[in-house]
């Protein structure tokens, strides 16, 4: 993210009119690789690979606010290896991380991961240290933190089915396993921050919280986002959700969330009006039916749909309901810029 950029960014978030309205895109290994020509094993082995793939898309649409920026991650085996998952790969297919509990209350057991020293994170923490010249010689800046959040990582360790019946069946195992799992969270961002002084945000990406009732969420998410979201003093505090996010968006204000991108299913009004006025919203157009397999005109008047409702257009980012899905063509990329302004 260019310098202009971020200051494009703290001005949507703190409530200023930016014309043409700005357009975001949350995109990592799902999308990228594909979109560069190259395997997925590539791009995660070959640190080669993951900067020029990030530095093609930067180049290639200097308009859109990719985010979080130049994302060091192995995908969803970059937070739960550091407890000792293993961890599958394929050459054209996403890593997949096995669960390491065989009940909840194996929790007794597990120790908290050192973020320095544990799994996939010290590589993907050097991997920026290592082009911070070359990704600053571009223009850009790392600018975000980036953990996915203490309830997926649960899942991953114990299982999704076995969590969500253990919030109700073991409250204290839980408990104590979401202690765990926030602390090391805790700790990755602090240690991301003092990899790199340059961050000023923080992203978390935490889809679990969409299949809890409210009373769940109150008990089983919300003292732990809230300790994640204030563990850095920054001024962007960014949460992805695109699970069903009726419960949780009331709560956002309260965590301290101000940047939130959220299911397609729900519309840019519904979102604002259960959020309230404070939170910016990136979205909402679907992602796969229209981004990924739409054409350009699908993808315009999407766009169109999307925006000609909402009578205040203050804390809108133009995005998709989710990150950027595999497939997403370059025309359909475009489209959404010039569709914005109609």
């Amino acid at each position: 993210m260019t310098n202009e950029q971020w200051e494009q960014l703290l001005a949507v978030l703190n409530g200023a009119v930016v014309d043409p309205l700005p357009v975001g895109f949350i995109i990592d290994s799902p999308w990228l690789p594909g979109w560069a020509g190259m395997s997925i094993l590539d791009y995660y082995a070959g640190d080669g690979h993951w900067l020029a793939a990030n530095l093609q898309a930067a180049r290639t649409f200097p308009e859109v606010l990719f985010l979080p920026g130049f994302w060091s991650e192995f995908g969803m085996c970059t937070e739960p290896s550091a407890f000792g998952t293993r961890c599958r790969w394929a050459e054209h297919e996403l890593p997949f991380a096995e669960k390491i509990l065989k009940t909840v209350e194996d929790v007794r057991g597990l120790p908290k991961p050192d973020v320095r020293t544990d799994g996939l994170l010290p590589f993907a923490a050097r991997r920026l240290q290592l082009h911070r010249h070359a990704i600053e010689e571009a223009g850009h800046s790392i600018r975000f933190a980036v953990s996915r959040g203490p309830l997926n990582i649960a899942t991953f360790l114990l299982g999704t089915t076995e969590f969500l019946m253990a919030i109700r069946t073991n409250p204290e195992e839980t408990h104590q396993l979401l202690t765990l799992v926030t602390d090391f969270v805790v700790d990755w961002l602090q240690y991301q921050k003092e990899c790199l002084p340059s961050i000023g945000g923080v992203f978390i990406l935490d889809d679990i919280v969409g299949f809890l009732g409210e009373a769940d969420f109150r008990s089983a998410a919300l003292p732990y986002l809230q300790r994640v979201f204030g563990c850095l003093d920054v001024p962007v505090r960014f949460f992805h959700n695109d699970a069903p996010g009726r419960i949780s968006a009331k709560f956002l204000a309260e965590i301290g969330i101000n940047l939130f991108n959220f299911s397609f299913e729900h519309s840019l009004v519904q979102m604002h009006q259960w959020a309230g006025p404070g939170v910016t919203l990136l979205g909402n157009i679907p992602p796969r039916d229209v981004l990924a397999q739409g054409t350009p005109a699908d993808v315009a008047a999407s766009v169109r749909a999307a925006l000609e409702p909402l009578a205040d257009r203050r804390r809108i980012i133009l995005s998709c309901g989710g990150g950027l899905p595999p497939g997403v063509p370059s025309q359909n990329l475009s489209a959404v810029l010039e569709a914005r302004g109609r």
